[in-house]
């Protein structure tokens, strides 16, 4: 399967969201998958080079206005990389090209990634795909929505995310859904 990470920048080598990463990548290689990420430093290094040093194929997807903001190269650890001008031709990509995504932990574009691929598969503008959500700070952020804001979001929409406490848990859910696409697997997920 090709599976988009989103995650965010910050987490350096060493660092437990680095380290997730990394062993995330690492995974993903080993049981087969094609890891797609934005290319860069963060967890989209580490889960990069987790891949790449288990000898996987790493697409990092780059762009433009990325690296006018933040004067950045992409990380030494992809096997290819597909560059775009701006940043919502590379999120499209990103989307368009998933077969599942996994969200580590990030800030406002980890949020926004999550959110429009999430909506568009609510909208049935594209095909399901897992989205799984490691780490607690998904499933507070979103309890808080749900409570908040629970009227507006169906009960089968809600279905469409996985909560895992960790990267060892993506894997399971990656090869249920290849067994079984389509089908959500809201039985794995509390319910917010």
């Amino acid at each position: 399967m090709k599976v988009t990470v989103f995650g965010g920048a910050l987490p350096r080598p060493g660092e437990p969201v680095y380290q997730m990463a990394y062993a995330l990548g690492g995974m993903l290689a080993r049981t087969g998958h094609i890891v797609l990420n934005g290319g860069y430093i963060g967890t989209m290094e580490a889960v990069s080079r987790g891949a790449f040093e288990e000898g996987g194929r790493v697409v990092g997807v780059t762009c433009d206005q990325i690296e006018a903001w933040r004067n950045i190269a992409p990380n030494d650890f992809l096997t290819e990389e597909v560059r775009f001008e701006t940043l919502k031709q590379r999120l499209a990509y990103m989307m368009d090209e998933c077969e599942a995504a996994v969200a580590l932990p990030g800030g406002l574009g980890t949020l926004a990634e999550v959110a429009l691929l999430w909506n568009e598969i609510a909208i049935d503008a594209r095909p399901a795909v897992p989205i799984i959500l490691v780490g607690i700070g998904w499933e507070e952020t979103l309890e808080a929505f749900f409570a908040n804001h629970g009227e507006y979001v169906r009960p089968k929409d809600r279905a469409l995310l996985q909560f895992v406490p960790g990267v060892a848990d993506v894997v399971p859910i990656l090869e249920r859904w290849q067994t079984a696409p389509g089908v959500p697997l809201a039985d794995e997920s509390p319910t917010p």
